[in-house]
């Protein structure tokens, strides 16, 4: 299976913000993850700088990405974003080449 619509979403928080935004960042998974047409939802952090967040997303569709953006649980980001965020939120789409593999985890 690939998916419809892959992002790479990048975040970058103002220093003395960083613990509400990663709070407000982490409050987002469980309930995207949970979303009808998610497929694959990653929150990442900078080896280099703990300001520096990044998404890695795959959805069935943009059109369902799109819904996802509209959901009432990520407004809070989207009305703050200049009281949290240095610089605005940077989201590049892709098209994923190969289909999904699973992962084997060394026991």
């Amino acid at each position: 299976m690939k998916p419809g619509c892959t992002i790479i979403g990048n975040v970058h928080g103002r220093p003395e913000k960083r613990d509400e935004l990663l709070a407000l960042l982490q409050s987002f998974i469980g309930p995207t993850r949970a979303e009808e047409g998610c497929i694959e939802y990653q929150l990442h952090v900078s080896a280099e700088d703990p300001n520096a967040f990044m998404f890695y997303e795959n959805w069935a569709s943009r059109a369902i990405l799109e819904q996802h953006i509209a959901m009432p649980y990520i407004q809070p980001l989207i009305a703050r974003q200049d009281e949290l965020l240095s610089r605005p939120v940077e989201i590049v789409h892709y098209e994923m080449l190969a289909p999904l593999q699973a992962v084997r985890v060394p026991e």
